[in-house]
């Protein structure tokens, strides 16, 4: 078996499993499990400075869960960024830290968090989602391709971060910007 293949294809999951899946906002008592036992415990300061601005209303956190709130999947959204251009709080929002666990990808999981999140920023009256998708990660370009997104400009992605023990991180991700208009009821 060509191994590209083999995280699509699943023996081990029911057929059934996708409609097992509750996709909710997250809560307090979810952020250790955004770590995936340990895997990305050097985010734990950047979850707790999302979740404050999901408090405040300046963005929404996404999890996709099986029974026994076990979490497979994440998706963060800011409503309003210093960079107007990538979330302005009003028309335009930008999805980042989406990220679905290995076991899971590749069988709609992702669509279906996007649809969800989409109709719930349209709810809420924002026209465009923006996302910044790197470069060689060409599996999320073709998932958000496929969704309606189209590229619209280069982002250098050179980010900093306090890990988990205080130490400022440098990543250096060039991407692609991305953007979708949102169906509007009306449309």
């Amino acid at each position: 078996m060509d191994p590209s293949q083999t995280d699509t294809l699943r023996p081990d999951l029911p057929p059934n499993w996708l409609d097992q899946v509750t996709i909710r906002q997250l809560g307090k008592a979810d952020l250790r499990a955004l770590e995936w036992e340990g895997e990305f415990i050097h985010f734990r300061r950047l979850y707790a400075s999302a979740y404050e601005r999901a408090r405040m209303g300046l963005a929404l956190l996404w999890g996709a869960f099986l029974p026994g709130d076990r979490l497979i999947g994440q998706l963060f959204i800011q409503l309003l960024s210093d960079r107007l251009e990538l979330a302005d709080g009003s028309r335009r929002a930008y999805l980042y830290s989406f990220r679905i666990r290995p076991a899971y990808r590749g069988n709609g999981l992702g669509t279906r968090m996007l649809e969800v999140i989409e109709q719930d920023l349209i709810a809420r009256g924002y026209e465009i989602l923006t996302l910044n998708v790197a470069k060689d990660n060409t599996r999320a370009q073709a998932l958000y391709r496929r969704l309606g997104f189209r590229i619209t400009a280069h982002e250098p992605g050179i980010w900093s971060y306090p890990d988990h023990e205080g130490v400022w991180r440098r990543v250096v991700e060039p991407a692609w910007r991305m953007e979708k208009r949102l169906k509007q009821p009306h449309q």
